[in-house]
């Protein structure tokens, strides 16, 4: 009782009490998420949510304490009957580092639901963030929800393509494996930090790893955790590291699914993909026989676009398209201040570049000023715009971050929302350079 004082954020009233975490609470939070989270119903829990949350709270984590959960208390019985927590982590934008909030694990028992027991806790976590240096917050979760929230789906999140049997690449009679594929270890870690900073390079928006972060995903995590991969290392025959990826330790969707892969420059995915293809079969056969399951399928979960999903097209039939994140940022001018560099570089590279002017952006409740002067950008702030008159295009509700995340191009917002508009030539020249649409394939830290 002592210990849960020091913890107390707030009374909620009704009996109910808002705090922090703790290690004290791990397996109570266990109980509700791995309940709560189950695919089969609460009478079934899911032992890889269970193991998930059991690792953030009572293992060292490379960013969340323990006391980034927060919880909501029934005062008489000490039950807990909501949480979620807040992951921090460092994503970039071009390139340039942005610290992120990644409220998760989000779950209420039924009876106390529509409460506003998550709005209390969102709004805590929000706090949290922002005192942090936060410049956004991002969460993945079910559709629409978080709208309330301040947040809009305007991040691709995940998407991949799955092959069958028949699809699996076969070597020749006599043909040996032209390259060997081994779980990593620790003298692995700087091998695929590094690969994994020189691939991340071709996103406009990705998450940002160290090497503690690498360390803990490939050791650190229990077996269960439903958000742990093995991280494996390709090789060709004269043992030289070309590439690594990683894979799910479970049958998804009736196979093996590849979650990462990355190669370092000069390796042929032509050459390596279909070596990684019968890897994945296979390691889908074994889990399939310890499981006591059936192994139909192969798949590569690499977002929108990856380089494997060209060079085995014909053996990739099934296409899953993208889901969404759901973005958050509560500052867009501090957002955009701080990735001024970028904004002017992208104007650099196009048809806008050494512009001199003025950029206003209505949000119809309020806006943005932007200020140009021979490409350069020297004020972004906060406006208030008074009628359509006073900007040069408008975005409705949360729209403009689908622009800011690179999700969806200029025309595509007009196209599908009508009250998106832009009033004239230079506006349009000028959101086009600086907002173009761009490929993200973010995998957040968990």
């Amino acid at each position: 009782m002592e210990e849960n004082s020091k913890l107390f954020i707030r009374d909620l009233g009704n009996g109910l009490l808002l705090r922090r975490g703790s290690v004290a609470d791990a397996e109570a939070l266990v109980d509700i998420n791995s309940r709560m989270h189950s695919d089969d119903g609460p009478d079934k829990p899911d032992p890889g949510i269970g193991a998930w949350i059991h690792d953030l709270v009572t293992k060292p984590h490379p960013t969340l304490k323990p006391g980034d959960f927060t919880i909501v208390e029934e005062s008489a019985s000490g039950k807990i009957v909501s949480t979620l927590c807040l992951l921090p982590q460092t994503w970039t934008f071009d390139g340039i580092e942005f610290g992120v909030g990644r409220p998760e694990l989000v779950c209420t028992l039924p009876e106390f639901r529509r409460r506003g027991l998550v709005r209390a806790q969102m709004e805590e976590v929000h706090k949290w963030s922002e005192s942090r240096g936060h410049l956004a917050q991002v969460i993945t979760g079910i559709p629409n929800y978080y709208r309330q929230f301040g947040y809009d789906m305007a991040l691709n999140l995940s998407g991949g393509r799955r092959g069958f049997e028949a699809n699996v690449p076969v070597l020749k009679e006599g043909e040996l494996e032209p390259f060997s594929i081994r779980s990593a270890g620790m003298d692995d870690v700087d091998f695929i930090f590094q690969l994994y900073e020189k691939y991340e390079e071709r996103f406009g928006i990705s998450c940002k790893r160290t090497p503690e972060i690498i360390h803990y995903e490939m050791s650190d995590k229990n077996v269960l955790n439903i958000s742990r991969y093995e991280h494996m290392v390709i090789e060709d025959l004269k043992g030289t590291r070309v590439g690594f990826f990683e894979h799910s330790v479970n049958l998804w969707n009736g196979g093996v699914t590849c979650q990462y892969f990355a190669l370092i420059d000069g390796a042929s995915w032509m050459e390596v993909s279909p070596s990684v293809t019968r890897y994945l079969w296979k390691k889908g056969a074994e889990y399939a026989e310890r499981d006591s399951s059936t192994n139909t399928s192969f798949g590569f979960n690499l977002g929108e676009s990856h380089p494997v999903y060209e060079v085995m097209e014909d053996r990739l039939p099934v296409l899953r398209k993208p889901y969404a994140y759901f973005m958050r940022v509560p500052d867009l001018a501090a957002f955009l201040n701080h990735v001024k560099p970028a904004l002017e570089k992208r104007l650099a590279d196009s048809v806008a570049a050494g512009y001199s002017g003025e950029l206003r952006i209505g949000f119809y409740k309020d806006g943005l000023r932007m200020v140009f002067e021979r490409g350069r950008i020297p004020l972004i702030e906060s406006t208030r715009p008074d009628s359509y008159a006073d900007v040069s295009a408008a975005f409705p509700d949360l729209t403009f971050l689908h622009l800011l995340f690179g999700h969806r191009s200029l025309d595509e917002l007009r196209h599908a929302f009508i009250d998106c508009f832009v009033q004239d030539n230079a506006a349009r020249v000028l959101l086009n350079g600086l907002f173009p649409k761009r490929l993200s394939a973010v995998l957040p830290v968990s």
